[in-house]
């Protein structure tokens, strides 16, 4: 690597069928971020982009195997996303969702910078419905608990709040008026703490919760 050049980022490209495949290779082989690299070759800091139509079971435990006994970090491309299917994927670590209909190089390659940094990247509509989804589930726990569990600072849940709006570390800080420095603290020392996967993870925890 030459000096002062960053590094690529490893993508493997995951896909049900060759026209898919190849569809994602044309979009981001023309990206210098990227370096398109064989499935399975086993590259520290590969984030792999997994195109499926819909999510069925072997499509979710793939996804469970990638995030979870492999360690890699995943982008989610697919045209339907079920009610039952989405918290799942969330807590399996896939931080970054592209629809299909939207899946353009440039939208891609978004998804996987957002997927290396540990950012969350959704689309509007379905951090929406998480957001519907979570909290059904936190009014039922709370009728059943008496009230929301501890274990998230004020200030840890001001940086939620304001990533689950769909902000970057940058406009965080302006927001706060932290430093870029104090926000990725913040994420890193909750998502240790609470062994989150991301930060879509941490926004889904902090939503079950009943922080935000």
């Amino acid at each position: 690597m030459v000096h002062g050049t960053p590094a690529r980022i490893p993508v493997e490209i995951l896909a049900s069928d060759p026209l898919s495949h190849d569809g994602a290779v044309s979009q981001l082989r023309r990206h210098s971020e990227v370096e398109l690299v064989d499935a399975g070759a086993g590259r520290p800091g590969t984030v792999a982009l997994l195109l499926a139509e819909v999510l069925d079971e072997p499509t979710l435990s793939r996804l469970r195997r990638l995030t979870r006994a492999e360690g890699t970090k995943a982008v989610l491309v697919t045209t339907l996303i079920r009610e039952a299917d989405l918290l799942q994927v969330i807590e399996y670590g896939v931080g970054a969702i592209v629809w299909r209909r939207e899946a353009t190089g440039h939208r891609l390659l978004q998804a996987v910078l957002a997927a290396s940094r540990g950012d969350g990247d959704l689309p509007s509509d379905l951090l929406g419905r998480l957001i519907a989804q979570i909290g059904t589930l936190q009014r039922g726990a709370t009728s059943l608990s008496g009230g929301a569990a501890s274990g998230l600072a004020p200030r840890e849940v001001d940086v939620l709040r304001l990533v689950a709006e769909g902000m970057d570390t940058g406009e965080i800080a302006n927001k706060l008026s932290y430093s870029e420095r104090t926000v990725k603290n913040v994420m890193h020392g909750l998502t240790t703490r609470l062994q989150l996967r991301n930060r879509s993870h941490a926004v889904a925890y902090a939503l079950r919760e009943g922080y935000i």
